[in-house]
């Protein structure tokens, strides 16, 4: 139990805008540390500096979302602070300002920012009358976190361009073997129905009552090929899940169940549901069932210890899913491809709808949906509809 505790902590504290608060809050500490030594060793001339140090310190915490500008007030504050005292290289808040813009911005202005801050040290270094750096280190150091945090944005880049081709491949296949499984039930179905509809012709004169039940025959065989067609085209599988889970049956009435299996399996889960309970075409129904349980699915494999909450609104003339979970801004990647996303999009594409998925600012993942849909009228007894 307190392991969990620990790591809820932990998932907590890597949140974006955690960390950065605990980031500058951590910088603000050491800068009145600095401050109490500096006093107690009677060296007021080092204030101004501590004092430059704190406040270019506050633009931190928007470092992910305006990398360049926060790189320029920090960077613009330290040069401006060598006016009163020349500095010994570049200050901490500077450096964790100037990986920011390589992590987390791109295209030319990287290049510009990373620039001026090294036409900058260096110029402080070739005019400042005091001690500090010489010019080919001041030129550099400021170089070299712009080159980290932009070796370290490219490799998360390019693990998510992985993600997104296996995702891709996933898909592909997928569509493969709906391809090859709609070509056999089609062959099939089909050729049974051309050999009953050709006995039926050739039996129509001589026994009518045989050709009736041919074609009688030949109608259930199309009936049947019809839905199996719309299985195939509607119903996308999901990836692999449990035994038990493999015969559970489909559908947003069954909502319930799969997420009170989802918090037995570790993945603690709520439904709401608003609005207007109404039926929904088989392939709708099937669409957020799968959907539901592919987003638990991805939290319980890459967000371990997660909560996630499910949302569904019956709309009248569509129906909406949302998943979240508050997982880590840094999901665990098992290397394991599967379906995914790719087979979520799939699923809503087919039903006419739309998919939106992405990590949520605050930390963790959001899976939403709208799928439209058109009332369905009560199913009506079998002996009715097929003497129809």
């Amino acid at each position: 139990m307190r392991f969990q505790a620990v790591r809820r902590m932990w998932r907590a504290f890597r949140r974006p805008p955690v960390s950065d608060i605990a980031l500058v809050v951590a910088l603000e500490l050491f800068a009145a540390a600095m401050a109490v030594v500096a006093a107690a060793a009677s060296a007021p001339e080092m204030l101004p500096l501590i004092l430059v140090f704190m406040i270019a310190s506050v633009p931190l915490l928007v470092r992910r979302k305006r990398p360049i500008a926060v790189a320029a007030i920090t960077v613009g504050l330290e040069l401006c602070a060598a006016f009163i005292e020349p500095p010994t290289g570049v200050g901490l808040p500077q450096l964790i300002a100037l990986y920011s813009v390589g992590r987390h911005a791109s295209g030319v202005w990287v290049g510009v920012t990373a620039g001026a801050a090294a036409v900058g040290y260096g110029a402080l270094a070739a005019f400042a009358a005091g001690p500090g750096p010489s010019i080919g280190p001041a030129v550099a150091l400021p170089l070299i976190p712009v080159v980290v945090g932009e070796l370290f944005r490219q490799r998360y880049e390019l693990r998510e361009r992985r993600m997104a081709e296996r995702a891709e491949r996933a898909v592909r296949a997928e569509r493969q073997r709906i391809a090859r499984e709609l070509h056999d039930v089609v062959a099939h179905h089909i050729t049974v129905i051309n050999v009953l509809v050709g006995a039926a012709r050739t039996t129509m004169t001589d026994d009518p009552g045989r050709a009736q039940e041919v074609l009688v025959t030949a109608e259930r065989t199309a009936r049947e090929a019809m839905t199996e067609m719309r299985q195939l085209l509607h119903v996308l599988r999901a990836e692999e899940a449990e035994a038990s889970e493999n015969h559970a049956e489909v559908g947003t009435a069954n909502l319930p169940g799969l997420v009170e299996q989802a918090s037995r399996s570790g993945v603690p889960a709520r439904l709401e549901v608003t609005g207007t309970a109404v039926p929904l075409p088989t392939a709708v129904d099937h669409a957020i069932y799968r959907i539901v349980q592919e987003a638990l699915t991805n939290t319980r494999k890459h967000a371990p210890g997660a909560r996630a909450s499910i949302r569904l609104s019956y709309l009248g003339d569509a129906v909406e899913v949302e998943v979240l979970d508050d997982g880590s801004a840094n999901p665990v990647d098992d290397g394991v491809p599967g379906y995914g996303l790719g087979g979520m999009a799939e699923r809503v594409a087919l039903c006419g709808g739309e998919l939106q998925t992405g990590r949520r600012p605050e930390g963790g993942f959001r899976v939403y949906a709208r799928i439209p849909v058109e009332p369905v009228a009560p199913e009506r007894p079998r002996e009715a509809a097929d003497s129809i």
